[in-house]
């Protein structure tokens, strides 16, 4: 991998106080990480307004990144996300996914349903693994799909928090096209779906992807990149009744499982 004398001769290389890390690599994914929530591609200029860091640092910092394959230089100078972070994100995906195959295979113990988890990458979500559930009629959810969040029980849950005017931003770049007739198609329903999201605790997709499916997904809190969990069958079976059932069991799974992605960051820290 190619070396920069300017990022170890900045001051930014020295380890930062209290934390025993390389301030210029706090720095660098910090960047990266700015970049992932600008939509991919900025200018040196929005990145030193957000980060409050010099030019020549951002500069310095981002000659390395595209050294190294990370962040390209676009033709109008701007900064855009590299493809070798694509390699990264699947790999890590998938370590993520198998970390989690534990816990949804406690959930289709305790609810009888298939229990799937979910991330939010970029304006999609991305489902990276599923347990299905031992009944002959069950749901299937290929691992890697892609769907827009606004039919989803987990895109709910993942965006329940998010700011108004950025849930807005993401369903105009989407569009939101109905998947069936009781998908929400407006971003002021979506929005109150959302409201109800926060004031029960627990997402509902309610035929709004298939038809005669319901979907039950809460957010796996504090998780290391946003993630969700769920379960999903017939609509005969996911009914109220076992709504009031299944949400507790899915809430105390997506507590485990945040509680155990922190101790293993925490080990690898």
């Amino acid at each position: 991998m190619p070396s920069s004398s300017a990022s170890t001769t900045d001051a930014a290389a020295k380890p930062t106080a209290g934390t025993g890390g390389v301030q210029s690599l706090e720095r660098a994914f910090d960047l990266l990480e700015r970049m992932a929530d600008a939509g991919g591609e900025v200018g040196l200029s929005e990145l030193s307004a957000s980060s409050g860091l010099p030019l020549p640092t951002i500069h310095r910092l981002m000659r390395t990144l595209v050294a190294c394959g990370y962040v390209r230089q676009q033709a109008n100078r701007r900064y855009a996300l590299g493809p070798r972070l694509i390699r990264l994100g699947e790999s890590a995906s998938r370590l993520l996914g198998t970390w989690a195959r534990p816990y949804l295979a406690r959930l289709v113990e305790e609810t009888g349903e298939t229990a799937n988890m979910a991330l939010l990458d970029g304006d999609e979500i991305v489902y990276v693994a599923q347990v299905p559930s031992k009944h002959s009629m069950r749901m299937f959810t290929e691992v890697g799909r892609r769907v827009l969040p606004h039919s989803t029980g987990v895109g709910k849950a993942l965006l329940a928090h998010t700011p108004p005017e950025e849930v807005r931003a993401l369903l105009a770049r989407t569009g939101m096209p109905a998947a069936t007739e009781k998908t929400i198609t407006t971003p002021e329903g979506f929005l109150a779906a959302l409201e109800q999201v926060r004031a029960a605790g627990y997402a509902v997709d309610d035929n709004e992807q298939e038809m005669g499916v319901r979907c039950l997904a809460v957010p796996v809190p504090d998780a290391p990149t946003p993630a969700a969990i769920s379960i999903s069958g017939p609509a005969g079976r996911v009914t109220e009744a076992a709504t009031d059932r299944i949400v507790p069991v899915l809430q105390e799974v997506a507590r485990d499982l945040a509680t155990a992605l922190t101790a293993t960051s925490a080990s690898q820290g």
